[in-house]
C-alpha cells in the first residue's frame, strides 16, 4: 500500500463506486462520496456498509457532499452512462485541480465526453470487472469472486492504493484493447441476460449457440478496431463466471430504471458500422431489449 494516504472522490457511490470507496476508506485513504443530498446525508450518518464473500462484511465512515469543494488526488467516475452529463456538474472544473479522473463506466463513448469537459491528459481510461449492487443508499452487496480494475495510463500510485485495499489493479499501455476486452464480455452478458431475464449460467448452457454467435460478432469488431480479443478468451471467462451472476443492465430492467443499452449495445453497433462489419445477432438483441420483448428462458 502507498505510504501516503490519498484523497479520493467517488462520483456516484453505487455498487461499483461504493465498493471502491469503502475499500479505500478501510485501507486508510480519505474518501469523499459525491451524490444527491438524500444519499449524501445517509452516507454522512451511516457510512458505507459492504457485504462480500471476498472482502467480508464491514462498515466504514466516509465523507459525503453534493459538490466537490476541495482538490483531490483522484476522482473515480462511477455513475451510469445515462447520468454522466448531469453528474459532472457535481465536480466544478476549477476545484478538481490536477486530479486523475478515472471513469469506470460501461462502453466506449464516455471517454470523449469526459475529455471534452475536463483536461484530456488527466482522464485515465479504466475498466472494472465486478458484480456489485447498491441495495439501498450506502449499502453495497459484492457478489462476484473477482473485483479487478485496469487503468490505461500513468497511475502507479493509484494502482498501488487499489491493490493495498484488496482490489486487483493492473496498468495497461493499450487503452483500446483494454476497453474492448471488457466490452466483448459485457455486451453479450448484458444483452442476453436482459433479453432472456436469466443468469450467466443459463446463458452459457441453454443459450450457448446464440452466445457464441454474438461473441464472435463482437470480437470480430474488436479485432477490426485494432485489438487481439478472441472469442475463445471471452467464452472462457464467461464459463468461469458464477452461475447465478446477473448483469447490471438486467437489474436495471427489473427495477424499471433507464438502461445503458446505447452505451453497451449501441457502442458495438456503431463500431461495427464504422468498420463495415455485419452484426445481425447483436443488432437483433439490441432491438429486442429496446422494445422490451425480453422473455424468460
Amino acid at each position: 500500500m502507498t505510504t501516503t494516504p490519498l484523497t479520493v472522490a467517488v462520483l456516484g457511490p453505487g455498487g461499483v463506486g461504493g465498493l471502491i470507496g469503502a475499500l479505500l476508506a478501510r485501507a486508510g485513504h480519505r474518501v469523499v462520496c459525491l451524490a444527491g443530498e438524500s444519499t449524501a446525508a445517509v452516507l454522512r450518518r451511516d457510512g458505507l456498509h459492504v457485504e462480500s464473500a471476498r472482502f467480508g462484511e464491514f462498515t466504514v465512515a466516509v465523507e459525503a457532499d453534493t459538490l466537490l469543494r476541495q482538490p483531490v488526488d483522484a476522482l473515480f467516475v462511477t455513475v451510469k452512462q445515462t447520468a454522466l452529463e448531469s453528474a459532472l456538474d457535481r465536480v466544478p472544473a476549477g476545484v478538481l485541480g490536477g486530479a486523475a479522473v478515472v471513469p469506470l463506466l460501461n462502453g466506449l463513448d464516455h471517454l470523449a465526453v469526459l475529455r471534452g469537459r475536463r483536461p484530456a491528459t488527466r482522464v485515465v481510461a479504466g475498466t472494472i470487472r465486478v458484480e456489485a449492487t447498491r441495495t439501498a443508499p450506502g449499502r453495497i452487496r459484492h457478489g462476484s469472486p473477482f473485483a479487478d480494475v485496469q487503468l490505461a495510463g500513468p497511475a502507479d500510485d493509484l494502482a498501488e492504493a487499489l491493490r493495498g485495499a484488496g482490489l486487483g489493479a493492473t496498468l495497461r499501455s493499450d487503452e483500446t484493447s483494454m476497453l474492448w476486452e471488457k466490452l466483448a464480455f459485457l455486451a453479450p452478458f448484458a444483452l442476453l441476460t436482459t433479453r432472456y431475464r436469466t443468469d450467466a449460467g443459463t446463458v452459457r448452457s441453454d443459450l450457448r449457440p446464440e452466445l457464441v454467435a454474438v461473441v464472435e460478432e463482437i470480437t470480430g469488431v474488436a479485432r477490426a478496431a485494432g485489438t487481439a480479443v478472441t472469442a475463445e478468451d471471452v467464452l472462457a471467462f464467461f464459463d468461469r463466471s458464477p452461475h447465478a451472476m446477473k448483469s447490471s443492465m438486467q437489474r436495471d430492467a427489473e427495477a424499471g430504471r433507464p438502461l445503458e443499452l446505447d452505451a453497451i449495445g449501441g457502442a458495438v453497433l456503431r463500431a461495427a458500422a464504422a468498420h463495415g462489419i455485419a452484426a445481425p445477432a447483436t443488432a437483433r438483441l439490441v432491438a429486442d431489449v429496446a422494445h422490451g420483448t425480453g422473455r424468460e428462458v
